[in-house]
């Protein structure tokens, strides 16, 4: 697979390992962590493994960083004298103050913080670039274990290769290509134009998520072999984008989510306001604050009014949840079925028991006994029934009158919390 498509986490740790290697050990390591990579991507755990606490068995672990047997977590960098207290001042002021939601009081401050966002930003793809250039000489294997051979895609030379399809299929299912595409087994534009037409027509009437992916993805492909980049290609990927997330098939949105970014980029029309609305809630979920400033730095006032509801709605979630206003987050979370919002419930529901565990945390502190009733207006539920197996799958029970003991859920609570919610998971349906 791409090196584009690893999550950050992957790539840190393979930065980490390379630093850790010396003339020594560098073959053996090597070709340790090329094994561990196939094997994750062949189970398709890239995203789900804790790349942070794999150690490869060819290099010693390092020493500051375990205390007999244990992982030690890093020291707090800790600010002395009158600006720690002022910070310290300030951050309470705005944690307990919600912000206003008029975005254009102070342009000038904004312009100056999307500046800095833009160098930091800028920094990190510095770090990617140099990042990439050490991945790539390692010649990683292929999903199968091998390396790969010239003629497989991750050699092929998409830039060279000038086809235009000839196949009048309307449907094929995707095949990983191995060598040099044939014209004969490529649909041109105008068939796939057709193609997507039957696809939406299919999709309305129920056909399987497993057929419509691997149709999708076989439009992906006939696409990039044949160097379409226009408003149709923008069309392709985001419907595949919306199937995916109305099949909770995460890791299939996420890669077209990826590549709807730079057509976007590059001027193609399409539905951007939803898809950065899409993308600020995935953000969200995977609470990557840093590049949610970035983002919302570089939105226009107009991006950020309630004339743009999909991007309004987004920010609101992002702010209610900065400031732990619970009430604000689960109301937003029930507005997700108005269409002007788009399908940003379903991203939503990624995250949305984390939040209602935490918020149920700080109920349980103020409360001796919450009933039932008062849950499921509180935390967001459609329905009673819907509270209940929230609270049976986190292992907190009810009395017989339906009401919680909030002294004996915290704990209980507490550790579901860990043990679910602490790692991030972005899983796919296939």
């Amino acid at each position: 697979m791409s090196q584009e498509n690893w999550p950050p986490k992957l790539k840190t740790w393979v930065a980490t390992c390379l630093g850790q290697m010396s003339d020594s050990n560098r073959k053996e390591g090597q070709a340790e962590m090329r094994k561990v990579i196939a094997d994750a991507y062949e189970s398709k755990a890239l995203w789900t493994t804790d790349w942070d606490a794999v150690q490869l068995q060819s290099l010693p672990p390092p020493a500051s960083s375990f205390i007999n047997g244990l992982k030690r977590k890093p020291l707090e960098t800790t600010t002395h004298g009158k600006k720690a207290k002022k910070s310290h001042t300030t951050a309470s002021s705005t944690s307990s103050t919600p912000r206003s939601l008029n975005y254009d009081h102070d342009q000038s401050a904004l312009n100056r913080r999307a500046q800095r966002f833009s160098r930091e930003h800028q920094i990190e793809r510095d770090k990617e670039s140099n990042l990439t250039s050490s991945i790539s000489a390692l010649s990683l294997p292929s999903s199968n274990g091998r390396t790969p051979d010239p003629s497989e895609p991750e050699n092929l030379n998409w830039e060279n290769m000038r086809i235009v399809g000839t196949s009048t299929e309307l449907f094929k299912d995707y095949l990983r290509l191995t060598s040099e595409p044939q014209p004969e087994k490529i649909r041109p534009l105008h068939v796939l134009e057709t193609t997507l037409n039957e696809l939406k027509k299919r999709w309305r009437g129920k056909e399987t998520y497993n057929w419509m992916c691997s149709q999708l993805k076989s439009m992906r492909q006939d696409l990039t072999v044949q160097h379409i980049k226009n408003p149709f290609t923008v069309k392709v990927y985001e419907l595949h984008a919306r199937v995916a997330l109305e099949s909770n098939d995460m890791v299939e949105y996420n890669a077209c989510q990826a590549s709807l970014k730079p057509l976007y980029e590059k001027g193609i029309p399409g539905n951007v306001e939803e898809f950065t609305a899409y993308r600020i809630l995935m953000l969200i979920h995977g609470r990557n604050k840093s590049e949610i400033n970035y983002i919302t730095g570089q939105l226009t006032p107009q991006q950020r009014s309630p004339s743009a509801p999909a991007i309004h709605h987004a920010i609101r979630v992002h702010r209610a949840l900065s400031s732990s206003n619970y009430h604000e987050l689960f109301a937003l979370y029930q507005r997700t079925s108005e269409k002007e919002i788009g399908m940003g419930g379903y991203i939503m529901d990624q995250f949305i028991d984390r939040e209602r565990v935490k918020a149920l945390l700080v109920m349980t502190k103020a409360y001796k006994t919450l009933s039932l009733s008062f849950l499921e207006k509180r935390l967001g539920f459609d329905s009673a029934p819907h509270a209940a197996k929230f609270l049976s799958d986190h292992e907190v029970a009810l009395d017989a009158q339906n009401v919680l003991d909030c002294t004996a859920a915290a704990s209980v609570l507490r550790r579901q919390f860990e043990e679910k919610y602490t790692k991030v998971s972005i899983k796919g349906r296939i």
